[in-house]
């Protein structure tokens, strides 16, 4: 989802430490997800409160954890870090498609609790819910 079709609610305020937090922490004008997680753990707000202020700064997110956007080229990120050479663990497919929701997507924050469950990284679960063609959403920060 591009910057220009996200809604933000009407009553929303950019908390100006939280904007100057994200402003200090960008990397050739874009917010990289983990980053954006760490801002929000030590400001103690949610990552949704994050990416609504990056929204508002009209500052891009990059680098999705699991794999899905902010890599050059436009590809996706197991592409450059070989993920499809890992192994899957057993199990885990199974899991994937047992904890899609009633219109068969996962959200990203059950995906992160599959990685964390299977001990495997979050940017293997992304690939394997691509391949097996779930749909990802909604994105914890907001960017889908």
């Amino acid at each position: 989802m591009v910057l220009e079709d996200k809604t933000i609610p009407e009553d929303f305020a950019v908390d100006e430490t939280l904007a100057a937090a994200i402003r200090d922490q960008l990397d050739d004008g874009k917010l990289a997800c983990a980053t954006a997680f760490k801002i929000a753990a030590a400001h103690d707000v949610t990552p949704l409160q994050v990416g609504r202020t990056a929204d508002v700064l009209q500052i891009h997110l990059t680098r999705c954890q699991l794999g899905l956007f902010g890599y050059p080229g436009h590809t996706k990120g197991w592409d450059a870090a070989h993920i499809a050479d890992q192994p899957i663990p057993d199990g885990l497919p199974a899991a994937l498609q047992s904890r899609r929701d009633t219109n068969g997507n996962l959200a990203c924050l059950t995906l992160w609790q599959l990685a964390k469950e299977f001990h495997v990284s979050k940017m293997l679960v992304g690939y394997l819910a691509d391949q097996l063609n779930i749909k990802i959403t909604p994105c914890q920060l907001g960017a889908f």
